[in-house]
């Protein structure tokens, strides 16, 4: 059985989207994975089919609807699969958490509108709530794509060079080394020496170099807990 993402939506018709293309895109036409967007307001009752109400308390905008929700995502519910809801007040994702989700056999995502979701249905459900940033959206449904971009290039035969997952930003803790390619020499700006060379030793310490200063100067946060880890290893 492929990886299967569910998509709670008021927008089914955004999807593929994006993930319809390239890497995502192919790994979707040869069954690697599959998507399946549900439309929430199917699952509103009413002959208005209302899955939006106003606020207790008062405030600005809408809220959705706890018992819309819930029927929602009961009907997605997938065996083993965590139900997130993403949400900029969530934990931030991070390349860990990808990992992890890739690993498992799909995942449900709810995608919120206006000014989110009732409490009471995050709680009694166990969401899961995740960030991609400290930034709002009009909507769920872009970080929904982001999420699932970074997790179906980690499935197993998505990645033309399974390599070429391990070495990137995130997965050592560390954000990833400059690349470069030809012309050696382009526009003043000549390509690193020791990359020429063909000392493989040499081109690997210079890469593990620039990881760490690159790091260091963009993200003081990812550099104090990487050298937490570094000293808390065991030495031979």
């Amino acid at each position: 059985m492929s990886w299967t993402a569910r998509l709670l939506t008021l927008f089914p018709e955004m999807f593929p989207g994006p993930l319809g293309h390239s890497l995502a895109g192919r790994a979707l036409a040869r069954g690697q994975w599959t998507l399946e967007a549900i439309d929430i307001r199917d699952h509103a009752t009413g002959r208005h089919r209302s899955v939006d109400d106003a606020p207790f308390g008062g405030g600005a905008g809408m809220v959705m609807r706890p018992d819309v929700i819930d029927a929602a995502a009961e009907a997605a519910a997938l065996s083993g699969a965590p139900l997130i809801v993403l949400t900029p007040r969530g934990r931030p994702l991070t390349q860990a958490r990808v990992a992890s989700l890739a690993a498992g056999p799909g995942v449900v995502l709810l995608c919120g509108r206006y000014e989110g979701i009732d409490q009471r249905v995050i709680e009694a459900r166990s969401m899961e709530e995740l960030s991609i940033g400290d930034y709002v959206l009009s909507g769920g449904e872009p970080a929904a794509m982001v999420l699932l971009d970074a997790v179906v290039r980690l499935l197993p035969g998505v990645m033309g060079a399974e390599e070429s997952g391990e070495e990137e930003s995130f997965s050592s803790g560390l954000l990833e080394y400059p690349h470069y390619t030809r012309p050696a020499l382009w526009k003043g700006r000549a390509v690193p020496e020791v990359l020429l060379g063909g000392n493989h030793a040499a081109i690997a310490e210079w890469r593990q170099a620039e990881a760490e200063r690159i790091t260091r100067e963009r993200r003081p946060d990812l550099w104090a807990a990487w050298q937490a880890l570094a000293d808390a290893a065991p030495t031979a």
